[in-house]
């Protein structure tokens, strides 16, 4: 019996010395970086999800989320006090997102071209999670307000704007589709 409880203290003390190499207040720093990521980019995510964008609820918090971890990461072994290695983890990121993004575009018929706003979207989301890693939450803050506002403001006049937009009678009354196109 008294081995299996020096046995238990043993393993017990183990455990202990293996969690003293983490750094909690770090963890807790990193927590709550990437948890303010999540929820300034949720809003942005519910309305994708509410007008059913190809992207929503899920994609663009994820986006955020993944944008604050890699800076964080980077900049733990970059050490990112360096103008250069913010430069590169930035383009990193800005060209990784971009990619993602660029799926959600779509060529639908043969003049109309759909989900460009959502792809801008998605792209500037992932500046809301970079920003909020480098510690720039005004604007992580000020990027996902405007990004909402766009999409929730200006879309309903995008629409009107597109339904009242006919060329002349030279075009035989064919709709214009200079619009971003994006619905």
């Amino acid at each position: 019996m008294i081995d299996f409880f020096s046995s238990l203290w043993g393993d017990a003390t183990n455990l202990v010395d293996a969690w003293s190499d983490f750094y909690w207040f770090t963890f807790l720093k990193y927590l709550f970086k990437i948890t303010a990521a999540f929820l300034v980019t949720l809003p942005l995510a519910l309305e994708r999800e509410y007008y059913s964008r190809s992207l929503g609820l899920r994609t663009f918090p994820l986006v955020a989320v993944a944008s604050c971890g890699y800076v964080l990461i980077a900049e733990s072994f970059l050490g990112g006090d360096t103008p250069d290695a913010r430069a590169r983890i930035m383009q990193g990121l800005m060209t990784g997102i971009g990619f993602i993004g660029g799926g959600a575009i779509l060529k639908k018929g043969k003049d109309e071209i759909i989900g460009t706003a959502t792809a801008v979207s998605l792209w500037s989301t992932g500046t809301v999670g970079a920003a909020i890693a480098f510690n720039r939450f005004e604007i992580g803050v000020l990027v996902a307000g405007l990004n909402f506002v766009a999409l929730r403001i200006l879309s309903p006049i995008k629409e009107e704007i597109d339904e009242d937009s006919y060329t002349d009678d030279a075009d035989n009354g064919k709709k214009n589709n200079y619009e971003d196109g994006d619905s």
